[in-house]
């Protein structure tokens, strides 16, 4: 397990991590040895990593900016423990090929969301039609799964108090790609690849 703080994180766009910070252990995972884990197995975890009070506190918060450090997910997924300032969020992204899931631990965050499939490559960009928006607050204690290629952002718009949430992705997140939103036009900005964030 290692504390690395990548330039880009899945989820964050800025962060700090003290040196010091505790890395925390991984949580037992019931699992077949040799199966990948489903969107459903990695709810269950971050919903367990989630209410290990511990863990969350572990987590150093800055008044500024988001902080995060990873964590061993099961079955060679990979996890993230994200603490959010009030004010701060991920803006539109999507995790390409990999199933995820994420549960709040404090606080409550928001999530906006395309109930569309869209076309994974050939297109800078997009015109969404009505009916495809999607909203969500998840208050501490409540998740969510979700499959590949998922457009979301993540919001904490609390203006006083940090949310911590705790993330997963399998397999490991082989690019993130990275939205502008104006109105009903979704334009695909740039896509940020593991050796970006390393």
């Amino acid at each position: 397990m290692s504390a690395s703080v990548p330039a880009s994180a899945p989820v964050p766009a800025s962060a700090s991590v003290p040196a010091s910070a505790p890395v925390p252990a991984a949580l037992p995972t019931p699992a077949r040895p040799t199966a990948k884990p489903t969107s459903a197995e990695l709810l269950d975890f971050v919903r367990r990593a989630a209410a290990d009070t511990n863990l969350i506190a572990s987590l150093p918060l800055d008044a500024e900016g988001r902080t995060w450090v990873r964590l061993e997910g099961p079955q060679g997924s990979e996890a993230w423990l994200i603490g959010w300032p009030p004010g701060t969020g991920t803006g539109w992204h999507d995790h390409a090929e990999s199933v995820g899931a994420f549960t709040t631990a404090a606080g409550t965050l928001k999530e906006n969301s395309l109930a569309a499939r869209l076309p994974t490559d050939g297109w800078k960009t997009l015109e969404l039609t009505d009916g495809v928006d999607r909203e969500r607050r998840l208050a501490t204690g409540q998740g969510r799964a979700f499959g590949r290629n998922h457009v979301h952002e993540v919001l904490n718009e609390s203006t006083d108090q940090h949310a911590i949430s705790v993330h997963a992705y399998y397999p490991p997140l082989p690019q993130i790609r990275r939205y502008s939103r104006t109105g009903a036009v979704l334009r695909l900005e740039h896509v940020e690849r593991p050796e970006d964030w390393q």
